[in-house]
């Protein structure tokens, strides 16, 4: 038989070792790359493609992996490649015979006759064989053969080998398909495991995208229980010629990725009863990245039965577990290559020392006795205990072993694996060494829109050495539990009180500090006080000795400054680092004012107010005198002069003493027969009043009567007798823009005849 087999196999192990991860075998390149393959003549590289045979008759060619590969647990696989069968063939035959891409146990290494398509007699393993000629009609064709088994038919050629369930032959192509041409020609084999028959391989083919053969193929002969093999090609000519030519062929042979082949897990026997229980499945991601996305399979070692509670595994002796790992979503392998090897061995807890953090020098520190590293072993479980006696009684277990507060001193462990082996140790408590810090103290300068307060920088205070971390807060309390901190320690805003440095070492381990803020007050002169001068008086300000520096508004750098006047002035004092603003003031003195002046006869009494007591009165602004009564005034006008004790410039008013009679006799002989007060008619306010000796009104004297008062009342003459008069006006005063009243008071006798 003269055939053509091209078979390119993908086959994804769904178990892959870590060294062959995602690895690919593969003949591509220009040119093409034939690293870790082997070539049998007459295969030769041909620029981008393998030339396995020349267009000759009797010729011979292969390729080969170098190494085996292991499909023991595949189930899953595919091969792609282009191949070319060209030529000119010869008169009495035409073309052949044909090639075969192959996964052998036993591939070939020298020549083999035309009618085998390149496979040896009694090779064993998968063969997809692309036949090209005939060998009963000897003539042309295009015909795909499969064989999985032996290649154990009269002559070698697997056209007319019909094992049943392992063989294919599909129809002629030549006229639909033609293998022969001048183009590659694409071909795709795909193989999965037959779930129905575990042992069958469900095997497509396509060419160029057609389907050729889809169905299930049993292994038969050397081919069952096949657990290793070398991929390869090869082609052979016979009696005819042709060139066998094959690109692009590529084999994958991928597994599920393993982190570790061997796992060899601590595990223990009860005492109690020699043996022992393990979860085999807590051990899967030690195998894989993801264990959620694969499917275990576990066997005992020689038992090709799986395990049937794997996580509840039970064991007495050395016990060898064989892991099956398959991704169920993918086209990979499945890796067979995981082990557990479990042996048994005595379990022994160790002591363990814990230092935890004596914070702020409490005392005690909190320890988490769960990380106590007692064992290594995973799943077990743990029981604390204050005291070896409480441990061995089953006493006083210790509740929150996470947060344990205890000084420096032992607690103790009871730990159980999973599989009930006990075993104690002690637990050492340290403490860290404490942080070293210092209280201090802060102070800084008031600040001037609230003197209460002062801005300090709580991160220069000096309460440790060396660069340790530091935070910051406004009580103890925060500090201890880390809450409100101060957001800007450079910058705080206090009134008198303290805050706290919460310094922390290297182990994470803390101290708190206390710093005590004092606000520096203002400093004031307590001689400067605010003074009262007459107005067109200059004085001097002293803010008195004892200041660093001072700098007055009017720009004067000097204790005290002269020649000033009403006004405002300030003055920065300085002491020490501090400079408070004192503000002082000049007022202008009030002057007093000359509220009314009552004239009685000769003797001018004056009243004043305002201004500072005690006054001052004088009638020609030279002699002065204490009493404010003048007597024995003369009629006529007059000034009066008055001023408080600032001796500022006086204020005067000037009067007018009425010369009146104070007797008239109305009798009409012309002599004394009026008392006339039209000499005050111009007088500011004027009113004249004539009362009898009981107070009645009498009179008023005004412009209708000229001022003049001629004994009579409602037009009868009055009795001979006394009466009083009441005279009073306005008089302007010349420091005072109000006016200041005068009362003239006196007697008038009237004689009438009788």
């Amino acid at each position: 038989m003269r055939k053509n087999i091209l078979i390119y196999l993908l086959i994804i192990l769904l178990g892959l070792p870590s060294k062959l991860l995602s690895q690919t075998y593969q003949l591509t390149g220009n040119p093409v790359n034939t690293t870790g393959w082997n070539l049998v003549s007459d295969a030769v590289v041909s620029t981008d493609f393998i030339r396995l045979t020349t267009d000759q008759t009797s010729r011979f060619g292969a390729i080969t992996l170098a190494d085996p590969i292991t499909l023991s647990y595949c189930d899953k696989w595919k091969v792609e490649f282009d191949f070319r069968i060209d030529g000119n063939g010869t008169t009495q035959f035409g073309r052949g015979d044909g090639f075969t891409f192959w996964y052998l146990a036993n591939p070939p290494t020298g020549f083999v006759s035309g009618g085998g398509l390149g496979i040896p007699a009694n090779a064993s393993g998968l063969m997809v064989g692309f036949d090209i000629f005939n060998n009963t009609t000897e003539g042309q064709m295009s015909k795909v053969h499969l064989l999985y088994g032996t290649n154990n038919t009269a002559g070698n050629n697997i056209e007319f080998n019909n094992t049943p369930g392992s063989t294919f032959h599909s129809p002629d192509l030549i006229a639909t398909q033609p293998f022969v041409g001048n183009t590659y020609k694409h071909v795709e084999v795909n193989g999965e495991t037959d779930l129905s028959n575990p042992t069958n391989w469900i095997i497509k083919i396509r060419i160029d995208g057609v389907l050729i053969v889809d169905q299930s193929f049993a292994p038969s002969g050397g081919a069952a229980g096949m657990s290793q093999g070398y991929f390869g090609f090869s082609a052979a000519t016979g009696g005819a010629s042709a060139r066998h030519s094959i690109k692009d062929a590529k084999v994958f042979v991928d597994k599920v990725p393993i982190l570790n082949n061997t796992i060899t897990p601590f595990v223990c026997t009860n005492p109690a009863t020699g043996n022992g229980v393990v979860d085999l499945t807590s051990y899967n991601s030690q195998f894989v990245t993801n264990p959620a996305n694969y499917i275990f399979t576990y066997y005992t070692l020689g038992n090709a039965t799986p395990i049937a509670n794997p996580a509840s595994f039970q064991y007495s002796g050395n016990t060898t577990i064989k892991v099956v790992i398959k991704d169920p979503t993918s086209t990979l392998c499945d890796n067979g290559d995981g082990v557990i090897q479990l042996n048994p061995t005595p379990f022994a807890a160790t002591d363990a020392t814990l230092t935890g953090c004596n914070n702020n020098n409490a005392g005690t520190a909190t320890f988490d006795l769960t990380t106590a590293n007692v064992t290594t072993l995973t799943g077990t479980t743990k029981e604390f205990y204050p005291t070896l006696f409480d441990m061995n009684a089953g006493t006083n277990q210790i509740a929150n072993p996470t947060a344990y507060a205890a000084g420096a001193g032992t607690v103790y462990v009871r730990v159980t694996t999973a599989q009930g082996c006990v075993s104690t140790a002690k637990i050492t408590l340290n403490h860290h060494p404490v942080i070293v810090v210092n209280d201090t103290e802060l102070k800084s300068c008031f600040i001037e829109t609230n003197p209460s307060t002062a801005l300090f920088n709580i991160s220069s205070a000096v309460v440790s050495q060396g660069g340790l971390t530091k935070e910051y807060y406004p009580s103890l309390a925060d500090a201890i539990n880390g809450t409100n901190p101060i957001p800007n320690a450079g910058a705080y805003i206090a009134p008198n009180g303290v805050a706290y440095v919460k310094v922390f070492g290297a182990n994470g381990c803390y101290s708190i500090a206390k710093v005590t803020l004092t606000v520096v007050p203002p400093v004031v002169s307590s001689i400067l006080k605010d003074k009262t001068i007459c107005i067109e008086s200059k004085t001097t300000l002293d803010a008195g000795p004892g200041f660093k520096n001072y700098e007055w508004s009017t720009g004067a750098t000097t204790q005290a400054i002269s020649n000033v006047g009403v006004g405002t002035y300030w003055v920065k004092l300085k002491t020490g680092e501090c400079t408070a603003l004192q503000t002082v003031k000049v007022y202008a003195a009030e002057n007093p004012v000359i509220t009314s002046i009552d004239i009685s006869g000769n003797t001018v009494t004056v009243f004043v107010n305002g201004g500072k007591p005690p006054y001052q009165y004088s009638m020609d602004n030279v002699s002065w005198q204490d009493s404010n009564v003048f007597p024995n005034v003369a009629r006529g006008e007059a000034k009066i002069y008055v001023k408080d004790s600032y001796n500022c410039v006086p204020i005067q008013v000037t009067i007018t003493v009425p010369n009146l009679i104070n007797v008239i006799t109305p009798n009409d002989d012309g002599i004394n027969d009026i008392i006339d007060y039209s000499a005050l008619s111009r007088k500011q306010n004027l009113e004249v009043n004539i009362y009898d000796r009981y107070g009645v009104q009498l009179f008023r004297a005004d412009k209708s009567n000229r001022y003049t008062w001629n004994g009579t009342a409602n037009g009868r003459r009055v009795p001979t007798g006394s009466y009083w008069y009441s005279i009073s006006w306005d008089e302007s005063n010349k420091n005072n823009t109000s006016n200041t009243p005068i009362k003239f008071s006196g007697w008038i006798l009237v004689k009438n005849r009788e």
